[in-house]
């Protein structure tokens, strides 16, 4: 028989063996390659792609999005409409907790939802204007109470309006609360070093914490897509985000590599300013001929050909076509170059003048090269400014642009996809259009629960801003991120966001 002390130092050995294997699925720092700097890490003033997807593994949501598209609970465990859809009934999570480790209750979802609605420098207001008042009824049942009906709540709080943050950490930094967030999610902020990275870390009392299997995420911002891919080869990062599809054969090749494909909500577009300052007083700004000549001299599917390996879905609307709520009566045209320079000739303006601000992505500043070529044929003068990404979409938001280009990643519900763009007040409405009939029918649309109801309403939308055109829709996306082979438990979804419930790292490569 075996000793006591060597039974013992069995025992240990097995323990330190346990501890290696669990080491080699938990213990580790997931490394994911953004493409862009986030913009302020504070759900209220946030409105970039790369600070969404930070904000998906640091501040959990009343209710999240399945895979498919569809509502599930996250911090609510259930929502109810009243009969009259003037109340949202909301039912909140027990044991949940902040990661200052004070309770996340519906006093606290109160005052998240009151300053993201209230507060001079949030950029929710719009999303929440119906609201009329937060109620708690009970310390873990919140009623939401509505001036008129609005369809669109629900899906409102599953982007950052719905995120909730620590009441004490909100009273303590007010405005700058972005520079260290405090949210209820499965990992906490830990640092930033802005063009560089940002790093969180496990929240230990996370309420789902049996779904969390690392110790880490580290988030680092390359631009460049070749550079990303190369981190990614080398081991220097785990997983990339917005994959180019030229790199998809590269990957293929590659034993230790992966590409992951998923469904988009996503949409690339032109914003145009049309009122917004001195910037806007060009003949782009100021006359819907040329922004509809502008749009007709471009050739999406070459585009989509030679930028995307004809991975994305050329089109003219912000609903992917085909889908529930896109309007098959204002179809993408062809290009026209013959009645771009028609249009410019009636508005007087045979050889318009803009500038276009594109991010400084090698991809995207192919597709600006290849606009500015395009519109060359019709007339137009466009010199491109390449800015990193946070730069452009301040710029745009105070006005100092003519025009640039943009990602939005989409909502499940159309009004997130429609309204922040083109409402008199809505939060990406840089180049401030304002068309009082569109508001109207946007408004109607978001009263009624009925689909069929919204998608007519929608229709005349759509035949409105085509019209006017204040921005120009391109193309709709297909998600694509590679990771490297030990990467397992990642499920894509359509919203683009990188959700790390389930995943794991292994210790293989």
């Amino acid at each position: 028989m075996h000793s006591p002390v060597r039974r013992a130092i069995g025992a240990a050995a097995t323990f330190l063996l346990a501890a290696l294997v669990t080491t080699g699925v938990s213990a580790a720092d997931l490394r994911i390659g953004l493409r862009a700097d986030p913009d302020v890490l504070d759900p209220a003033q946030g409105v970039s792609v790369a600070g969404r997807v930070v904000f998906a593994a640091m501040c959990d949501k009343l209710i999240d999005t399945t895979a498919d598209g569809k509502y599930q609970p996250q911090l609510a465990t259930s929502w109810t409409w009243s009969a009259d859809n003037l109340t949202l009934t909301v039912k909140l999570r027990e044991h949940v907790l902040f990661q200052d480790g004070q309770a996340m209750d519906a006093a606290a979802v109160k005052t998240n939802l009151d300053r993201y609605r209230t507060d001079p420098i949030s950029k929710r207001k719009t999303e929440l204007k119906p609201v009329a008042s937060v109620d708690v009824v009970d310390p873990l049942t919140v009623a939401i109470k509505l001036k008129e009906p609005y369809a669109p709540l629900v899906s409102v709080l599953t982007d950052r309006a719905g995120m909730m943050m620590s009441p004490a950490a909100l009273a303590k930094q007010g405005a700058n609360i972005g520079d260290h967030p405090v949210c209820a999610g499965p990992f906490q902020f830990a640092e930033r070093v802005s063009q560089d990275h940002i790093l969180l870390k496990r929240f230990d009392q996370y309420w789902n914490r049996q779904a969390i299997f690392l110790d880490s995420v580290t988030y680092r911002m390359i631009p460049d897509d070749s550079v990303r891919l190369l981190s990614l080869r080398s081991g220097d990062l785990d997983l990339i985000e917005r994959l180019s599809p030229s790199d998809m054969a590269t990957i293929k090749d590659d034993k230790s590599l992966k590409v992951i494909q998923g469904p988009s909500t996503a949409f690339d577009l032109i914003s145009i300013n049309v009122n917004h300052g001195d910037s806007a007083n060009n003949p782009l700004g100021k006359n819907a001929k040329v922004r509809q000549a502008l749009e007709l001299s471009l050739d999406r599917d070459a585009l989509n050909q030679v930028a995307y390996e004809g991975l994305f879905v050329p089109a003219n609307q912000t609903e992917p076509v085909g889908t529930q709520f896109y309007d098959q009566s204002h179809p993408l045209k062809g290009r026209d170059i013959a009645k771009a320079k028609a249009l410019l000739a009636e508005a007087g303006t045979p050889n318009p003048s803009f500038t276009l601000a594109v991010a400084n992505s090698p991809i995207l500043e192919q597709v600006g090269q290849m606009i500015q070529a395009m519109a060359a044929e019709a007339g137009f003068d466009v010199k491109i400014q390449t800015l990193e990404s946070s730069t452009l979409a301040a710029n745009s938001d105070a006005g100092k642009y003519q025009a640039s280009m943009a990602i939005w990643s989409g909502r499940p519900d159309p009004d997130g996809n429609i309204s922040p763009w083109v409402s008199c007040d809505g939060f990406l409405n840089w180049g401030h259009y304002c068309n009082p009939d569109l508001d109207k029918v946007l408004s109607q649309a978001r009263q009624t629960t009925n689909d069929q109801e919204r998608a007519k309403l929608y229709a005349q939308g759509v035949g409105l801003y085509l019209a006017d055109m204040p921005f120009i829709t391109l193309y709709h996306y297909k998600s694509l991120w590679a990771a490297r082979n030990n990467i397992d438990g990642f499920v894509p979804y359509p919203d683009g966001l990188i959700r790390l419930q389930g995943v794991k790292k292994t210790s293989g490569s």
